[in-house]
C-alpha cells in the first residue's frame, strides 16, 4: 500500500478564501467583467454532502461525513482530489474547489475544479475500514462522479491503494471500467508515479524558467529553502545537485546558514520523518534571519503566510518562489513588488499534480503509456507556456505576478462561460 500523502494540516479557510475571493474580485472589475461573473463564481456550483455507513472491525457501524464540491464545469469536466482529516470543513472543501478551477485555467487544461474530503483519522483506521469508507464514498457520489463529468484525485492523507478501491467499486456499481474516473492509481492500472514529487518537480523547471528571464546563472546561484518537508527537501537537493549553493535551510525547529553553501546531500540523508534536521546544530539561526539572507532565490516551502508586512521589507532576495499554497500575505505582496521583488505565485506552483493527473487521464482514455522523461518534459511545457503568459500579462497590465495569473486564470474561464450564454 502506498505510503499517505502527510502535508501539515495548516488551513485558516475563512480567511483563505475570503483572501481568494476579494483578489477574484478585483481582477474581474479590472477585466471589465459585471459583478454577475464574480457572484457565480466565489462559491462551488454543486456542493454535495453525504454520510457513509461503514462497518467496522468491532462489528459496529460508523457513520462518517463526506463532502464533493464542484467549482464549475464551463470550461470541461470537474477534476479534484479527496482528502481525510478530522479538521476536513465544507468551507475548505468550496475554497479548494475554486483552486483547483483556477490552476487548470492557469496551465490551459480543458478541465474545471473539483474537491472532495471525508471528516475522519485516516490514521485511526483498520486497512479494511479504509477500503470500506473508500468505497462507501463511491457509492454516495456515484451519480456525480461519472466519465467527463467528474474526475476523483488524491489529496491528504489519500493513496493510490484508496484510489484503486474506488476505481473498483464504481466498475462494479455500473458494470463497466472505466479507468478515467478516478486518477492517481497504481502504475499497474494506467497510474504514474511522479505525484509525490509533482510540487518539488514544477518549483525547479520555474526556477530554470525564470533564471533565464533574469539572467540567473542557477550553477552559480545562491538560494534559501524555508521547509524542509518532502517538497522543500527536494528542491534543495536539485538545486544543489545542480551545483547551486544552498546557503540556508530552515524546519520547524530553526534555521542553518552557511554563506559558503550547506551539504544538502547530507543533510537530506540526516532528515528525520517529520522532515527536520536543525536540531543535530548547536549554532542555528531565527526564522526571521533566514528569510532576510541576501541571495537569488528564496523558497518558502513549510506553512502559509510566512511573508507579512512586518518582515517583507527586509527581504534581499531576488527572485520568491511560493512552494507551499499563501506563504505571501496581501499586504507583503505590495511591500515585495513595490522593492522589484519577482514572485513566481503560489497559484501557478502549486499546478504540478493537476498537470500529472491530466496526463493520466489522456493515457487512460487513449490507451497509452508515456516514458518518465516524456511526462516530465509535458509538464515542464505546461508550466513554461503559463509563465510566459503570466509574465506578458504582468508586464503590459503593469501589475505583479499574482494578480496576473489570476488575471490569466479568469480571463478565459470568463469567456467560455459568457459564449456559453451562462452570464
Amino acid at each position: 500500500m502506498s505510503t499517505f500523502r502527510n502535508e501539515p494540516y495548516n488551513f485558516s479557510n475563512d480567511e483563505q478564501l475570503e483572501a481568494i475571493r476579494q483578489t477574484m474580485n478585483s481582477v474581474l472589475e479590472k477585466l471589465g467583467y459585471p459583478p454577475e461573473l464574480y457572484h457565480l463564481l466565489k462559491d462551488s456550483k454543486r456542493m454535495l454532502k453525504v454520510r457513509i455507513p461503514v462497518r467496522m472491525d468491532d462489528k459496529s457501524v460508523k457513520v462518517f461525513t463526506a463532502y464533493r464540491a464542484h467549482h464549475n464545469d464551463a470550461v470541461g469536466p470537474t477534476i479534484g482530489g479527496l482528502r481525510l482529516h478530522p479538521k476536513v470543513t465544507e468551507t475548505e472543501i468550496n475554497m479548494l474547489a475554486l483552486w483547483t478551477t483556477l490552476k487548470a485555467s492557469i496551465v490551459d487544461l480543458p478541465l474545471g475544479g473539483a474537491m472532495g474530503g471525508i471528516i475522519c483519522d485516516p490514521r485511526e483506521l483498520s486497512f479494511r475500514e479504509l477500503e470500506g469508507l473508500s468505497r462507501g464514498y463511491v457509492r454516495a457520489i456515484s451519480g456525480h462522479a461519472l466519465p467527463n463529468q467528474d474526475i476523483v484525485t488524491p489529496d491528504l492523507f489519500s493513496n493510490s491503494q484508496m484510489m484503486t478501491w474506488m476505481f473498483d467499486e464504481y466498475s462494479y456499481i455500473n458494470q463497466q471500467i472505466d479507468s478515467t474516473v478516478v486518477l492517481g492509481k497504481p502504475e499497474s492500472l494506467g497510474g504514474i508515479s511522479h505525484y509525490r514529487d509533482a510540487r518539488a518537480n514544477s518549483v525547479i523547471a520555474l526556477i530554470k524558467r525564470v533564471a533565464q528571464l533574469k539572467n540567473i546563472n542557477v550553477a552559480e546561484s545562491r538560494v534559501v529553502v524555508q521547509g524542509f518537508g518532502n517538497a522543500g527537501s527536494l528542491i534543495a537537493k536539485r538545486m544543489y545537485d545542480a551545483g547551486a549553493k544552498v546557503i540556508g535551510i530552515a524546519d520547524a525547529y530553526g534555521a542553518i546558514h552557511d554563506p559558503k553553501g550547506l551539504d544538502i546531500q547530507y543533510l537530506y540523508n540526516q532528515r528525520d520523518s517529520f522532515g527536520t534536521v536543525t536540531k543535530l546544530f548547536d549554532h542555528t539561526i531565527s526564522n526571521e534571519e533566514l528569510l532576510s539572507l541576501e541571495c537569488d532565490f528564496l523558497i518558502p516551502a513549510a506553512v502559509s503566510q510566512q511573508l507579512t508586512e512586518h518582515n517583507a521589507k527586509n527581504i534581499r532576495a531576488q527572485v520568491i518562489i511560493e512552494a507551499v499554497n499563501h506563504s505571501i500575505t496581501d499586504a507583503a505582496y505590495h511591500i515585495l513588488s513595490k522593492n522589484n521583488k519577482f514572485i513566481i505565485p503560489d497559484l501557478l506552483t502549486s499546478t504540478g499534480h493537476l498537470i500529472l493527473s491530466y496526463i493520466e487521464w489522456l493515457q487512460n482514455k487513449n490507451g497509452i503509456h508515456l516514458s518518465t522523461e516524456t511526462i516530465n518534459q509535458k509538464l515542464a511545457n505546461y508550466l513554461s507556456s503559463a509563465f510566459e503568459n503570466i509574465v506578458h500579462t504582468a508586464e503590459t497590465r503593469q501589475i505583479h505576478t499574482r494578480d496576473a495569473t489570476y488575471m490569466v486564470a479568469l480571463k478565459k474561464i470568463a469567456e467560455i462561460i459568457r459564449l456559453r450564454g451562462w452570464i
